[in-house]
């Protein structure tokens, strides 16, 4: 329903009209917002209230210079990166989008139009006197829509909540490589400093072999000696040879992570494990649903989906515009030159920027959804159960979040009670060998209990370097659990409609 050319003293009793016949049609109440849980159930957990957040740059608190290095590439080089950050933008640019579209809208046309009567036609040229004419128009054109049911505002509003859960699921892809590549550098460092024991016990097992092989050729001991201390050697060996390997794969995974090849990374000489010092905020149950990239983006998105089903119930209602125009309009005989034609003419279309040329138009209009064969319903519908996903999979990722927390925090744990028998070991060894060693020095014993003391040593420390690369491994995968230091403008206390964010919130130690 158009209503072109009314004075504007008609328009508001129309308007009215309108609105009050549509009291009688089924128009959708607001969605309100919907009740959100704002803790993650962390109910038994250890924490403390020493423990401080990741930081945003929380691999620096290994103090690694190495590992620093890498990270510096990864910001500039990672594919993984460049891609999360196409997505932000497009989300952005979907922003600017829904803005275009919305306020005033203003066009200028200009047209030039020759044209031949028919000879048959409505009005035939005998009548007129000319067969052929010349049409100009020169006008600027204005456009207002009046969003009163505020359908473009939440158009807006939701394009907006799209670009922050793009933003945020950019910093959660940001945590994920950081901490893979923190974890295979740490890897790295297990496997060179496991080589050298494992080097270590080579030699020891060559100066068992040694001895054996004299002491069978004097007839002291029997040949299956010497075929032990063989079988002893080539198994140390294998493990030297595995572990090798195993460090080479992990400079080629390392180099696929930071996108160069194995060759361009920086010099990466071995060094000791790092130590840990990491637990559990006690605010963790509260303060998780800001830290986590992945939680604050399924929140954006029912953010999202709410401002969508606000576009869907303003379909219901009637949309009010005005349009204006003001320009030049001019019709003359005959033909000046045009599109490579020229004729004799009687008029030169010179009338076109004279005063009565003049041409003045204003059209309000309502336009009112009668009859949509179901399309409305469907899209509002659509609406709703887009909003129910997005909260069913903001509940899911609570839980996970929840889940992945307590199953490292218990890890951690497990793993430091572990360490800590190892290390008990490792003294009771230790305090073995220089028992041995010393009967040695006096001659009670040959150099055979000694050597195999220390190979029980070293079998020792490498169990004890291996529960210490899974302790920094459920380190890193507890970091990744708490956010990494990445922290959400929306308000964990209150409804995230209510705050006030920025598309540009810190992104785990994006640049």
């Amino acid at each position: 329903m158009n209503v072109d050319s009314l004075p504007f003293a008609r328009l508001r009793p129309l308007a009215l009209i309108t609105v009050l016949s549509l009291a009688g049609c089924y128009i959708p109440s607001k969605v309100q917002h919907p009740a959100l849980r704002d803790d993650v159930p962390l109910a038994g957990l250890p924490t403390t209230a020493h423990a401080g957040w990741p930081a945003s740059e929380w691999w620096r608190a290994y103090n690694d210079p190495q590992l620093d290095q890498v990270m510096a590439l990864v910001m500039k080089q990672s594919p993984d990166l460049a891609q999360a950050r196409t997505r932000v933008s497009t989300a952005e640019q979907s922003v600017h989008v829904a803005a275009a579209q919305a306020g005033l809208t203003v066009k200028g046309n200009g047209q030039l139009t020759r044209q031949r009567m028919s000879d048959h036609g409505l009005i035939p040229p005998s009548l007129v006197g000319f067969n052929w004419y010349n049409q100009a128009d020169l006008s600027i054109q204005a456009e207002y829509d009046f969003d009163w049911w505020g359908k473009k505002r939440s158009s807006i509003e939701a394009s907006l909540d799209q670009a922050h859960a793009a933003e945020a699921e950019r910093s959660a892809a940001i945590l994920t490589i950081q901490n893979a590549v923190t974890d295979a550098y740490f890897g790295l460092l297990a496997d060179e400093n496991r080589l050298a024991l494992t080097q270590q016990a080579v030699y020891v097992q060559q100066h068992l072999q040694h001895i054996a092989e004299l002491r069978v050729r004097q007839g002291v001991d029997l040949p299956d000696t010497l075929q032990q201390a063989h079988a002893q050697l080539a198994n140390t060996q294998q493990t030297q040879a595995t572990l090798e390997g195993s460090i080479q794969l992990r400079k080629v995974v390392l180099a696929a992570l930071v996108n160069v090849s194995p060759a361009e990374l920086p010099p990466l000489e071995p060094r000791a494990l790092p130590e840990l010092e990491s637990a559990i905020p006690d605010s963790a149950h509260l303060d998780l649903i800001a830290r986590r990239p992945d939680i604050a983006a399924s929140r954006w998105r029912i953010e999202a989906a709410l401002k969508q089903t606000d576009v869907a119930r303003a379909d219901y209602l009637p949309d009010f515009s005005i349009n204006a125009m003001a320009g030049l309009s001019s019709t003359d005989q005959g033909a000046p030159h045009f599109a490579g034609v020229t004729s004799g003419s009687k008029g030169d279309l010179g009338n076109l920027f004279s005063l009565g040329s003049r041409v003045f138009g204003i059209t309000p209009a309502v336009h009112l959804p009668i009859f949509e064969g179901g399309r409305l319903k469907a899209n509002y519908g659509a609406s709703r159960a887009q909003l129910d996903a997005a909260i069913a999979d903001y509940n899911v990722t609570v839980t996970n979040a929840a889940r992945d927390v307590a199953t490292q925090a218990v890890t951690a744990q497990q793993i430091a009670a572990r360490r800590e028998k190892q290390d008990a070991e490792v003294k009771a060894h230790e305090a073995l060998l220089a028992n041995a060693q010393a009967r040695a020095a006096h001659g009670i014993k040959d150099a055979r209990e000694s050597l195999n003391a220390q190979a029980q040593l070293l079998q020792q420390r490498d169990q004890a370097i291996n529960l210490h690369a899974q302790a920094v491994s459920t380190d890193l995968a507890l970091i990744r659990a708490l956010g990494g230091g990445y922290r959400s403008d929306i308000d964990n206390k209150t409804a995230p409609a209510a705050a006030t964010p920025s598309p540009t919130s810190n992104p785990a130690g994006a640049p």
